[in-house]
């Protein structure tokens, strides 16, 4: 597989279960709210940092970078992601220095996502204009649009998953870490009703779990 293909995410089939709860540590009152571990906590640091190579590559002729993180769900995303760049950077000749702001973005309720999206906090993004802006966001036709009316240099979409979906976001984004099934997952940041941001890994969360914690 080519360079760009690799960037666009390494690909779980639709039958893959995940591994057993039983080979992982993780926060226990949780037992009975996941299935599986559906992505380990450290096969997504090893991918996140392949991710920052594919960046270090691609801006290479770039001083620095402005990085719009897109709350709550991709902070953990983000935040190890700038960290490999800053890592590699400093192993290399090359540093780029990156600059972190923050947005946030609401579309889900429960496990269904909404046709609306509200976009909160940094409405004035015009602190973008002539940047290069690497976005690390996961709802992202409409915070693009938002984003190109501030007219930035180039930005590039990076997303940890992006899901096989009607209309799927893999062509909006640059530098993906896994395809996946349309199934809900939650850790890593990625929350169902702001619980579960505390697991490490990426699990499928079970009908137990949904109803618990359901709004």
């Amino acid at each position: 597989m080519d360079n760009a293909g690799m960037k666009k995410g390494i690909v779980l089939k639709d039958d893959w279960p995940g591994y057993s709860l039983d080979l992982f540590t993780y926060p226990e009152h949780y037992h009975e709210d996941i299935e599986s571990v559906y992505i380990p906590h450290g096969i997504i640091m090893n991918r996140v940092e392949r991710l920052a190579h594919y960046i270090m590559d691609d801006f290479a002729d770039n001083n620095n970078i402005m990085v719009l993180c897109v709350l709550k769900g991709g902070y953990k995303f983000c935040a190890d992601l700038v960290e490999f760049i800053k890592v590699l950077g400093r192993n290399s000749n090359k540093y780029l220095e990156t600059r972190v702001e923050f947005i946030r973005l609401k579309s889900y309720l429960n496990d269904q996502s909404t046709e609306q999206l509200q976009i909160i906090g940094s409405g004035d993004l015009s602190f973008l204009r002539g940047k290069a802006i690497v976005d690390t966001g996961k709802t992202m036709k409409a915070l693009l649009k938002h984003v190109e009316t501030f007219e930035p240099k180039m930005v590039k979409v990076a997303g940890l998953l992006v899901k096989r979906v009607p209309n799927m976001a893999e062509s909006l984004t640059d530098y993906v870490g896994f395809e996946i099934p349309n199934h809900f997952v939650v850790g890593y940041a990625l929350d169902y009703n702001e619980y579960f941001r505390d697991l490490n890994h990426l699990c499928v969360i079970s009908k137990t779990g949904k109803m618990k914690y359901k709004v």
